[in-house]
C-alpha cells in the first residue's frame, strides 16, 4: 500500500483511469455542519491520492473536473454520504458512480453485514483496522496512522466491485443496481433539503 498527499487540489495532468474509487473524510456526519476535510481517490493500482482540504478552500479545480467527468465512473463505499459531502462542498455530483455498499445489499440478503471492514474480509480475505475513523480529520496536519486508514478506504473498492458484480450478474440484479446507482444523487440531494429521515414512498 502507497499513498500521496497533496494539499488543496489534485496536482495537474494526473490521471486516474475510467474507474476512480472515492472516500471521503469530514469532522462529523451532518452535512452542511461538519466540513470536508480529506478526499481520497485510488485507480485501483495500489496507490491512494490524498487531498487535504482546509478551511474554505474548496475551489480544487483538478478534484472537481476529475469527479465531474461523465467518462468517469466513481466507486464508492456508502455513495450517498460521500455524494452530499461532495456536493455541499465542492459543488461537484460525482456522478456516474458505484456504490459497493448498496450492491452488497442487493445480493448478500443472507448478511445484515455490509460494512466495508466485513466485506473486505468476506469477499477478498483482507482484514483493514477501522480505528481511526472517529478521529480529528480536521488537524493541520494528519497522523501517519490517519492517512493509512484513509488510503484503506480506496485501495480495495476495485476489488470489491468486481467481486459484487459477478454475484449481482449471478442473482440477476445488476439493472436494478444500476438504477439504483443512478437515484443515489437525487437521495442525497433529499438528504441536504432536509428529508434525510424521511421515506417520501410511504403511504
Amino acid at each position: 500500500m502507497s499513498y500521496s498527499l497533496h494539499k488543496d487540489d489534485l496536482p495537474d495532468g494526473l490521471d486516474l483511469g475510467p474507474v476512480v474509487a472515492v472516500d471521503t473524510e469530514t469532522m462529523g456526519l451532518n452535512v452542511p455542519r461538519d466540513r470536508l476535510c480529506l478526499v481520497q481517490l485510488s485507480a485501483g493500482d495500489g496507490t491512494a491520492h490524498l487531498v487535504q482540504l482546509a478551511p474554505g478552500r474548496y475551489d480544487a479545480p483538478n478534484l472537481r473536473r476529475l469527479l465531474g467527468d461523465p467518462a468517469v465512473t466513481k466507486l464508492f463505499h456508502f455513495a450517498r454520504f460521500d455524494l452530499a459531502s461532495l456536493g455541499h462542498w465542492l459543488g461537484t455530483w460525482a456522478t456516474p458512480l458505484y456504490c459497493t455498499k448498496v450492491a452488497s445489499k442487493l445480493v448478500r440478503t443472507f448478511t445484515d453485514r455490509h460494512g466495508l471492514k466485513d466485506l473486505c474480509r468476506d469477499l477478498l480475505g483482507v482484514e483493514i483496522a477501522k480505528q481511526q475513523q472517529s478521529s480529528d480529520w480536521g488537524a493541520p496536519e494528519l497522523t501517519p496512522e490517519q492517512l493509512a486508514y484513509a488510503a484503506s478506504d480506496v485501495l480495495h473498492l476495485h476489488r470489491l466491485r468486481a467481486a459484487l458484480d459477478g454475484m449481482l450478474a449471478r442473482e440477476g440484479r445488476a439493472e436494478l443496481a444500476a438504477a439504483t446507482f443512478a437515484y443515489l444523487p437525487t437521495r442525497a440531494r433529499l438528504d441536504l433539503a432536509g428529508w434525510g429521515e424521511v421515506d417520501i414512498f410511504a403511504h
